[in-house]
C-alpha cells in the first residue's frame, strides 16, 4: 500500500510565545517492509533553527526553535510512504517463550540490544497486576506468538477503548483500576505484561490508515496517530501486535518511532517561553492511500 500521510499539530495561545523550542517524531522510518518517499516538516511562524537527527533508536528526531513572537505554533508533516506485508518465519514463531528471553539466547545477533527492552521503565513498570495478567497467556511450555496473541485478544476483550479515561500521565495501575483506555494505555499494559516475564518489546508510534463506513467517501483528517507493540523473536523479527483493534500490524500501519515507552516518542512535544495563563492542542492526521 502507498499513503499520503500529512500530521499537522496546532497550538493556540492566550497570550505571545516569545520563544519556542521543540522535537518532533514526524517521520516515518525507513525499514525492511516500509519505504519512505517525499517528507518535509515545516513550522509556522517560520523555524529560526530546524535540523534533524537520528536517536538511539534509530528514529529521526526534528528539533525547531521560533523566536518571532506569536499565539499560533503549527508543526506540520508531510510524508510519502509504502508499507509491504512482512514475512513472517513459523518456525521462529513457534519457539516456546521461556526460550525467548534476550537474557538466555546470547547466541542470537541481536539479543544484546534487545536486553534494554526488558527493562522497566517510568510509564511501564514491572507492575504486580500486570506479571500476574500475563501469565494468564504465558503458560508452560507455549508457542511464543500462540501466547502473545492470546494476550492481545484478552487486553481488546478486557478492557474497554474510551477517549478522555485516562491522560499520557496515566499509569498501569490507573488502568486496571478503570477498565479503560486508549492504544497509548494498552500499549503500555501489553508491554509490562511481556517484560515483568522477560521478553522484550518496544513501544511503536505510527499511523492506521482507516477505511469509511459502507458507501461513505473518506473524511481528511479523521485519522489519528496510533501506538501498538512489537514482540522480539529470537532469531532477527519483531512481532507486531495491536491490542486496540486486537489484530497484527501489516500494511495499513505507518511505523513512525518506537522507544520504551510513550515518552521517548511523543508526536511533538517542547518548551515555551511566555506569560500566556491557557493553551489549547489540536492535532489532525489524514493517511490517505494513493
Amino acid at each position: 500500500m502507498r499513503y499520503q500521510v500529512r500530521h499537522t499539530t496546532t497550538y493556540t495561545y492566550d497570550a505571545d510565545v516569545s520563544d519556542s523550542y521543540g522535537v518532533a517524531h514526524v517521520t516515518p522510518r525507513e525499514l525492511p517492509w516500509q519505504h519512505v518517499g517525499r517528507h518535509e516538516v515545516t513550522v509556522d511562524p517560520g523555524a529560526t533553527d530546524q535540523w534533524a537527527a537520528t536517536d538511539h533508536y534509530g528514529n529521526t528526531r526534528t528539533y525547531f526553535q521560533v523566536d518571532e513572537p506569536h499565539q499560533v505554533l503549527r508543526v506540520e508533516a508531510f510524508s510519502e510512504v509504502e508499507v509491504l506485508t512482512e514475512v513472517r518465519d513459523d518456525e521462529a514463531d513457534a519457539q516456546p517463550w521461556e526460550t525467548c528471553r534476550p537474557a538466555g539466547r546470547r547466541e542470537v545477533v541481536d539479543a544484546w540490544s534487545a536486553t534494554e527492552l526488558v527493562l522497566r521503565s517510568d510509564l511501564v513498570p514491572h507492575a504486580a497486576l500486570a506479571r500476574d495478567y500475563g501469565a494468564d497467556s504465558l503458560t508452560p511450555g507455549r508457542p511464543l506468538v500462540e501466547a502473545a496473541m492470546d494476550l492481545m485478544h484478552r487486553i481488546h476483550a478486557d478492557f474497554t477503548y474510551e477517549q478522555g479515561a485516562s491522560t499520557v500521565t496515566s499509569t498501569i495501575d490507573d488502568l486496571f483500576e478503570a477498565q479503560a483506555g486508549v492504544c497509548q494505555d494498552f500499549a503500555h499494559l501489553t508491554l509490562a505484561c511481556l517484560r515483568s516475564h522477560g521478553l522484550a518489546a518496544r513501544y511503536v508510534s505510527g499511523y492506521l490508515a482507516t477505511d469509511p463506513p459502507p458507501g461513505k467517501e473518506r473524511i481528511v483528517g479523521a485519522d489519528a496517530s496510533h501506538a501498538w507493540v512489537a514482540l522480539w523473536v529470537p532469531g532477527g523479527t519483531w512481532l507486531a501486535l495491536d491490542p486496540t483493534n486486537d489484530q497484527l500490524a501489516g500494511e495499513r500501519y505507518v511505523t513512525t518511532a518506537w522507544g520504551r515507552d510513550y515518552a521517548d516518542v511523543p508526536p511533538v512535544k517542547g518548551v515555551i517561553y511566555s506569560e500566556a495563563k491557557t493553551s489549547l492542542l489540536d492535532v489532525e492526521v489524514d493517511v490517505a492511500p494513493v
